[in-house]
């Protein structure tokens, strides 16, 4: 299955994604900010990034935006994670670069539809 880089700085989401996600097969890093999501990005080569737009030492929109202006990293699919879920907050993940938005809380049979669509992967069952 795919490589995920899960950036989250809440334990408890971090927790219950990356344990469902592993569960499906899916090799999981965790990163708890930005800065250290890029670093990651650049090392570990994930096939797409579940990226929260609300995070320390680095947002996730300046993360974001740094993953698609990096060579190395931008082709890597991103999704958005946040809990903003307003009017204008999808378009303004899109404008950073994210390829796809999942307003918090999360639904774990949409992300893994989300994420087989970034991978060009049929849907998986839920």
């Amino acid at each position: 299955m795919a490589r995920i880089l899960l950036v989250e700085d809440h334990e408890e989401i971090w927790d219950f994604l990356s344990r469902r996600l592993q569960r499906r097969s899916h090799e999981v890093m965790l990163s708890h900010d930005g800065e250290d999501a890029l670093e990651k990005a650049r090392t570990g080569r994930p096939d797409v990034i579940l990226l929260d737009m609300n995070l320390p030492v680095m947002d996730g929109w300046t993360a974001a935006r740094a993953l698609k202006g990096n060579p190395q990293t931008a082709k890597i699919p991103i999704i958005a994670l946040t809990a903003h879920a307003m009017s204008g907050d999808r378009d303004k993940a899109m404008q950073a670069g994210c390829d796809d938005y999942h307003a918090k809380p999360v639904d774990f049979a949409k992300l893994l539809t989300q994420i087989a669509s970034a991978l060009g992967e049929p849907a998986a069952a839920s």
